[in-house]
């Protein structure tokens, strides 16, 4: 359930699991939560091995706040200049191809989400720290728990949004990338303002 919390808050991965759904289909979902994974059970095993408090050092935060900042602000921008070929590209089932793909979306948007750290340093390392008394076996039980909760959102998300797109004119797939594109705008305003 705690997962879920995190997962289900709106942010920049849900956003895009969105927009990349429009382009690729359900599998942009998934793929997306693969990525986060990926760079998750990073930071875990460095959380493990005792850099917990090297992320939580303000100067730290202030680096990410400033790197994701600026990631979603080239998003967010890439959104909405490209809106066009991104209807087109989703219409005619065309994202494929493009060397940034939802795997690499679920990294990048991981490791430049501030946030995504602060709850690793906190309520993660609280988990880490009462599922470690289980041993390994305790910290894989809590990992799992966690990325399925990941994967069961996003792939309903995935689901719903591949779903309806078959019934939506190009004109709403446009309005869509925009609103994404604004949203990521915001969230990367948001980052840099609290930077300083």
């Amino acid at each position: 359930m705690v997962g879920l919390s995190g997962a289900m808050a709106p942010g920049p991965v849900l956003t895009v699991t969105i927009s990349e759904t429009l382009k690729r289909g359900f599998k942009a979902g998934p793929l997306i939560v693969l990525g986060h994974a990926m760079l998750e059970i990073i930071l875990l095993a460095l959380i493990f091995a005792g850099l917990g408090p090297f992320f939580e050092h303000p100067a730290v935060t202030q680096l990410f706040l400033v790197a994701g900042g600026a990631v979603l602000l080239w998003m967010g921008g890439g959104m909405i200049l490209q809106n066009k070929k991104s209807t087109d590209d989703a219409l005619n089932a065309k994202g494929a191809e493009t060397p940034y793909g939802p795997i690499w979306a679920g990294i990048v948007l991981s490791i430049t989400n501030p946030y995504w750290i602060i709850w690793w340093v906190t309520i993660g390392m609280g988990f880490v720290t009462q599922s470690i008394q289980s041993g390994i076996a305790g910290l894989l039980s809590f990992y799992c728990g966690h990325i399925l909760a990941d994967l069961t959102w996003y792939s309903f998300v995935s689901f719903s949004v591949s779903v309806g797109r078959k019934l939506c004119p190009p004109m709403v797939y446009r309005v869509v990338f925009v609103a994404c594109g604004v949203v990521l705008l915001g969230l990367g305003g948001l980052f840099l303002s609290k930077s300083f």
